[in-house]
């Protein structure tokens, strides 16, 4: 009776709805109306219109969305229409007539079109006089919106995916996907849902060549071809983490991402505007100058935050856009906008996949097709509406009103508590012994799996795979469009390369000049000026001071910078990976911005210590000895600097990074030269990769070479070997960081 009530009132909406429509298209008389007729593939269950067909009405009519004014105008009076219809049948079903109405193509908003109350209010009487300032300020957002895109059908078929497990003494074989099969056109959202390791973030990664190894195997096309370096650029993926630079606004984080990614043609000014244009189609205009922040700066709020992850993929205005958990803790509110901003986005004829994990069940109704998954294995792939009709043709129907989403999420568990169980699987637990039954009289979650698995594999499967057979009809250009293996850079080298200096200083500011280490380096200059105030250099023990005050420059010097650089790229590894995945930039530009945007920051703290420090002590009181102090100095920094480049790109790991920097760092010191004056043979070769020595022997020389042939043993001569040695390291150490992080990203594409 629930049902009947239900699909009579439907009926009743819907019919409510016709007329309405039929009203709006009789009073504007729209030529574009006029052609606009229902596809073929339209079909009524229940009194209502398969969001299918609208989509496909809206792709058909996608060419022509940016044909000019006269179709912004005819947007605005449908909007128009749409509030005056609200407002006079508002208690008889307005949102069923506006939603159908969208479904026709009168709407295709990015976001979609509510009135908020105070418009409603204000809103009686409309006139033709509102149509020019509602095109005004809708100009801007269908500017974007109706960009062409290129359409992408994805196909995947037998999809295996294994993993070797390696084990002390042998190798393991893990199954994680297992014969995937599936599709999805432009115009749809594809939901891929499944317990905890069931795979979906897997053949998510897949399906967007995030994972390509050899133990992939079946066959995943992009209009009916392979995958190509060409569609990174018209690929948007949304990771579960949501990584964004926390001291960014969000404002800056669009801008940045914008510029790197758009194309050449566009200008600079073109490329901020389609930042500013997202912001607002995302709602995100009162947090735009707010900073993202993270787990030590606060920031803009979850929803907010993801919002964000999506806007740095759609600025592209992908074809294919991949969201792992885009609704993730998030509240039911939130997640609601969040996917219901993705089935906005998909109607503008783009590809949307999503994994989702428990959505309620509005978010699942908004999707198009499922995907459920169950331990790797395809448990049902088809229409979303259609799931539970399916899942009750073999004897799994829910016993009581349950969310659709839990009852599916049940099944893929092998849960069958208030679910019938098949006649089938009763027969075959009855045959066996009672043993293998639960304490409820219930059949164990492996045999559950089993019979929904070769249920599935003897209904359907051939089917779909017959589907998917059948080749798409489209042009050769869209085909050969897709293959091109050329990748397109939105920005050239030198522009990727001031992007991300800029970028660098903005972001690391706020740790270069926190509180904290300004202090750490004040006080620390202001104890050796009290320690070392205003020693002798006239005197032989006076010399022998200052050369101790020399060494601990040269010492603090080389071990702050160090442990400073080792966090460089751990910390952005995560951001590296998805931003080179996206080829927003090349490695090469992003490593020289990621090292030179440094400089600048890190040299200004060694100039305030060495102003302190100088004249406290009583050094050399000449400009040209003081500058080449204070040029020796930053020798040493940047190649500790690049020490400390090189070992964390080699490691990737904080501890262990941690750890070998710290017996470097020893080594160095105690072969610098002061500690021990001979060194055995053997070993002696120590001292010469060790900046400390070099450095301590440039700033001995600078004190003392007017003074006197030797200081501790050490010749005071031009100093050109050790400051072409300190050189020497500097590119060293950063070329092997380079071939580092050359050599992950080689093994992250493999």
């Amino acid at each position: 009776m629930e049902k009947g009530s239900h699909s009579s009132s439907t009926t009743l909406a819907r019919t409510k709805s016709d007329q309405l429509v039929e009203t709006l298209a009789a009073a504007f008389k729209s030529p574009r109306q006029s052609d606009q007729q229902t596809p073929p593939g339209t079909s009524e269950s229940g009194g209502t219109l398969s969001r299918k067909s609208s989509k496909r009405v809206m792709m058909g009519a996608s060419p022509r969305r940016s044909s000019g004014e006269n179709n912004n105008t005819y947007i605005s009076k449908s909007r128009s229409a749409q509030m005056k219809l609200d407002l006079e049948e508002l208690s008889s079903g307005a949102a069923l007539s506006r939603a159908s109405s969208a479904s026709l193509g009168l709407s295709f908003s990015f976001t979609g079109f509510t009135v908020p109350p105070d418009e409603i209010a204000d809103s009686k009487p409309f006139s033709d006089d509102d149509i020019p300032e509602d095109v005004e300020a809708r100009t801007c957002k269908m500017k974007f919106q109706t960009e062409p895109t290129l359409p992408i059908y994805l196909k995947f078929t037998d999809v295996t995916y294994k993993v070797i497990i390696k084990g002390m003494t042998s190798c393991e074989e893990r199954d994680i996907l297992n014969g995937i099969t599936g599709a999805v056109n432009p115009g749809e959202v594809l939901a891929l849902m499944g317990p905890s390791g069931s795979g979906k973030t897997t053949l998510l990664n897949l399906l967007g060549g995030r994972l390509i190894q050899s133990t992939v195997s079946g066959s995943i096309t992009y209009n009916d071809q392979p995958y190509s370096k060409f569609l990174k650029s018209r690929i948007g993926f949304v990771t579960q983490d949501d990584v964004l630079f926390p001291h960014l606004t969000v404002k800056e984080t669009l801008t940045y991402a914008a510029r790197l990614r758009l194309p050449k043609v566009l200008t600079r000014q073109q490329k901020e505007k389609r930042a500013v244009d997202v912001i607002y189609e995302l709602g995100l205009e009162r947090c735009q100058d707010t900073m993202i922040g993270g787990s030590f700066v606060r920031g803009v709020s979850g929803g907010e935050r993801k919002r964000v992850c999506i806007g740095n993929e759609i600025i592209i205005n992908p074809s294919l856009l991949f969201l792992d958990e885009p609704t993730s803790g998030l509240d039911s509110t939130t997640a609601l906008r969040t996917i219901q901003t993705l089935q906005d986005i998909a109607e503008v004829g783009k590809t949307v996949i999503t994994t989702i994990h428990q959505p309620s069940s509005r978010l699942f109704h908004k999707f198009d097709k499922l995907i459920l998954l169950g331990k790797g294995s395809l448990l049902y792939f088809g229409k979303a509406s259609e799931a539970i009709v399916y899942f009750s043709s073999i004897g799994c129907s829910p016993l009581i009103a349950m969310n659709p989403a839990e009852f599916l999420l049940d099944l893929a568990n092998g849960n069958l508590t208030d679910i019938s169980v098949p006649s089938e699987l009763e027969d075959k637990v009855q045959m066996e012994n009672s043993e293998t039954e639960t304490g409820n009289g219930k059949p164990p979650p492996a045999v559950v799996h089993e019979y929904l698995v070769e249920a599935y594999e003897s209904r359907v499967a051939d089917t779909e795979k017959k589907k998917l057979m059948a080749p798409l009809p489209l042009d050769e250009e869209l085909k050969s469009k897709v293959s091109s293996s050329k990748r397109q850079w939105g920005a050239s080298w030198w522009q990727q390369y001031c992007i991300l200096f800029c970028r660098g200083i903005k972001e690391r500011k706020h740790d270069y000049f926190s509180w904290l280490r300004i202090t750490q380096v004040l006080s620390t200059a202001i104890i050796l000026g009290l320690l070392w105030w205003q020693s002798d250099s006239k005197t032989i023990r006076g010399r022998q001071d200052q050369a101790g005050l020399l060494f601990f420059i040269a010492v603090f010097w080389g071990f702050f910078p160090v442990f400073t650089a080792i966090f460089t790229f751990p910390q952005e590894r995560a951001m590296l990976g998805k931003e080179r995945a996206a080829d927003m930039y090349r490695l090469s530009a992003y490593f020289l911005a990621r090292t030179t945007s440094d400089l600048p920051l890190d040299l200004i703290l060694p100039v305030l210590f060495l102003l302190v420090v100088y004249f406290m002590a009583g050094l050399k009181l000449s400009a040209s000895h003081f500058f080449l102090s204070m040029l020796t100095v930053f020798l040493c920094i940047v190649a500790a600097q690049g020490l400390g480049l090189a070992i964390g790109a080699t490691l990737m790991d904080l501890k262990r990074a941690t750890t070998l920097a710290s017996v470097t760092v020893m080594t160095f010191m105690l072969a610098g030269g002061y500690f021990v004056k001979k060194v055995p043979v053997f070993i002696s070769w120590i001292r010469y990769m060790s900046f400390n020595y070099h450095t301590y022997k440039l700033l001995l020389k600078v004190q003392y070479q007017d003074i006197m042939p030797t200081v501790n043993g050490i010749k005071t001569d031009s100093g050109l070997k050790e400051v072409g040695a300190l050189v020497a390291m500097i590119f060293g150490y950063r070329f092997l960081a380079y071939l580092s992080l050359r050599k992950m990203q080689l093994h992250c594409e493999a």
